[in-house]
Formats: C-alpha cells, sequence, structure tokens
C-alpha cells in the first residue's frame, strides 16, 4: 500500500487545519494511506521529511508563513523552500509543498480552504503525481492521483 506522511507546521494552528483537510481528503481521494507529523513551524519541515525518508512513497509539506515587519518572512519563505527542492532533487524525494506564504491572514485563510482554493489538496495532488512520476521512471506501477 502507498503511504504518504503530511508534515503540518503549527505556528499558525487554524490555516494549518485547513491546509491538512484539504491534503487528507485528496489523499482520501487517491485511495492512499496517510501518517500525520506535527512541526513548530516551517523551518521544521524539511527536516522532518528529511528523518522519514525511505519510510514513505511520498510528503506533502503543509504550513504558512505570513511576512511580518522584518526581513524573517523571506528567510523563512525562501530557506524552506529551498531545502524541499533540494530533498526532490538531491534526494529523490517526493514532495508537495503546501507551505503557503502570503501578505496577511485572509490571503492564508482564502488559499487553504477545502472549499476555496485548496492548496492542501493542491499540494497533495502534486505529491501524488510526482510519486508517478517517479514510479514511470523506476519501472513501477503508477498511483492514481484522484484527478
Amino acid at each position: 500500500m502507498t503511504r504518504v506522511l503530511l508534515v503540518e507546521a503549527r505556528f499558525y494552528p487554524h490555516i494549518s487545519d485547513a491546509l491538512y483537510e484539504g491534503a487528507a481528503n485528496a489523499l482520501d481521494i487517491g485511495g492512499v494511506m496517510s501518517d500525520r507529523v506535527t512541526v513548530p513551524g516551517a523551518l521544521e519541515i524539511p527536516a522532518a521529511i528529511k528523518h522519514a525518508a525511505g519510510l514513505y512513497d511520498g510528503f506533502v509539506a503543509l504550513g504558512c508563513v505570513i511576512r511580518g515587519e522584518t526581513f524573517h518572512f523571506d528567510i523563512v519563505a525562501m530557506q524552506s523552500a529551498r531545502a524541499l527542492m533540494d530533498l526532490t532533487v538531491y534526494d529523490g524525494l517526493a514532495i508537495g509543498n503546501g507551505i503557503l506564504t502570503v501578505d496577511n491572514e485572509a490571503q492564508a485563510l482564502r488559499r487553504a480552504e477545502r472549499t476555496l482554493l485548496d492548496k492542501g489538496g493542491d499540494a497533495a495532488r502534486a505529491c501524488l503525481a510526482m510519486m508517478d512520476v517517479k514510479k514511470r521512471f523506476s519501472g513501477q506501477p503508477a498511483v492514481s492521483s484522484g484527478r
């Protein structure tokens, strides 16, 4: 059975919950089993994925970074994305990136809600699609993405 790990940053719990709902729904539709692990913030997501590498077929990163008054937003947004890209390119992991990078909470809620933009669901579907690509080139049967 195909297994995906949802790695969820809990810095903004209400936004994370909405992202998780969309991602879990997309994986259910795709017929994929999933587990959930939480971390404090977006910067910790890549480390959690690295620790779980080899135990799961794919990963979905869920979290939110909201612009503030300092440069911290740029560091967290860029470095979490860079670390996820490193895991995909150098470690060959199938990862859907559902870390929102927004200017305010209203933007985050619109993107996170499953009934609106469903970026958690989009990240899960991206993970499934990348798992299919990986399997295609390894000679294994593909996983349905639910689309």
